[in-house]
């Protein structure tokens, strides 16, 4: 094995490591929501949402989905680039209370979060991910 494989080897086993950490606060909190239906639905209708119904089911299916997508590495460009997306959208809807600093940390922590996506959307997911097994995805060089 010659150090440029072994380096990239390290990376894969990084991006992994990076994949199961991050996704896993949209595997919890999307089951959590999806066996919390009313209260959810209810958080969504105090917070202005037009739809709080359907936009319950928008975020069990990308909080969960996406989370699980992350994890296996399956799709892991679009679905960062959604989750980037929706960290932003999450922390303008939810978080923006900048006079409560619990809040304030929460929207930074979304922020950050969308930058981590961010590289998940640019960068792939790495040869330990079910892309590389069936798209014959590879790590970026």
């Amino acid at each position: 094995m010659t150090s440029d494989d072994a380096n990239g080897t390290i990376r894969c086993a990084i991006a992994l490591v990076g994949r199961v950490l991050m996704s896993a606060i949209f595997i919890w909190g999307g089951y959590g929501k999806l066996m919390a239906a009313g209260g959810t639905i209810g958080f969504f209708a105090s917070l202005g949402l037009p739809m709080p119904g359907l936009a319950y089911v928008v975020a069990v299916v990308v909080e969960l989905g996406g989370g699980i997508l992350i994890l296996l590495g399956l799709f892991t460009r679009p679905t960062g680039l959604v989750l980037a997306l929706w960290c932003i959208a999450t922390a303008l809807v939810a978080h923006a209370n900048f006079g409560d600093s619990d809040m304030q940390n929460h929207f930074l922590k979304n922020l950050a979060m969308a930058g981590g996506f961010a590289y998940v959307a640019a960068w792939g997911a790495g040869s330990f991910s079910l892309d590389a097994g069936l798209f014959g995805g590879r790590p970026a060089s």
